[in-house]
């Protein structure tokens, strides 16, 4: 069976998501994470994709990015996987033993000012729901943290959005999303389908 043709127009805003196979650990201390943060930073320059949020979990990581032109985030998404699964392989030892991912990232098209907040608020949130910390902001390992806490140099990873976040960010995005919503974005994620109107 062929794959689905994958969307990768210039322009438009995707939230973007990639399980380690069987859902195994894929990071496994601080310095993994810092490695693939390091590899963002990457695609960031190399391929001129704007990183507009971004939570490293465990075993899986989403990405809120805005590529400038058409195939630039195929392009940066294969160099980051492909890249970040051989650093793995070299250091934990597992050359030949399979696959890091569990297939090809998702990547979904975000329609509207108000649902691209929702996605940023899903991502950002993720840690604090899947209770690795308290607070979002708490989580090292995602753009929550650079925004609130991070160094000015920490920041630059992120690119500026293109609407304003919430005044009341902190409590905002320290709010659990409704039920609604997050059936909405999980229906995205495994329909494949755009989130939004």
């Amino acid at each position: 069976m062929a794959r689905m043709h994958r969307i990768d127009l210039g322009g438009y805003i995707y939230h973007v998501i990639n399980r380690a196979n069987a859902r195994i650990r894929i990071f496994h201390n601080d310095s993994d994470y810092k490695e693939f943060e390091y590899l963002l930073t990457e695609i960031k320059e190399t391929y001129n994709v704007r990183i507009l949020a971004y939570a490293l979990m465990p075993n899986h990581w989403h990405l809120l990015l805005y590529p400038r032109n058409d195939g630039d985030m195929s392009k940066a998404l294969h160099w980051l996987t492909t890249s970040h699964a051989r650093r793995h392989h070299i250091k934990n030892k597992t050359i030949g033993n399979g696959h890091l991912y569990q297939g090809r990232y998702k990547s979904f098209i975000i329609k509207g000012d108000k649902h691209l907040l929702t996605v940023l608020k899903y991502i950002e949130r993720n840690p604090a729901r899947a209770r690795l910390c308290n607070v979002a902001e708490a989580w090292r390992w995602g753009s929550a943290f650079r925004r609130v806490c991070g160094t000015t140099a920490e920041q630059q990873l992120l690119a500026g959005l293109p609407l304003d976040l919430p005044k009341n960010y902190l409590e905002w995005i320290n709010t659990p999303e409704p039920s609604e919503e997050l059936k909405a974005i999980r229906h995205s994620v495994n329909m494949g389908v755009p989130y939004g109107g």
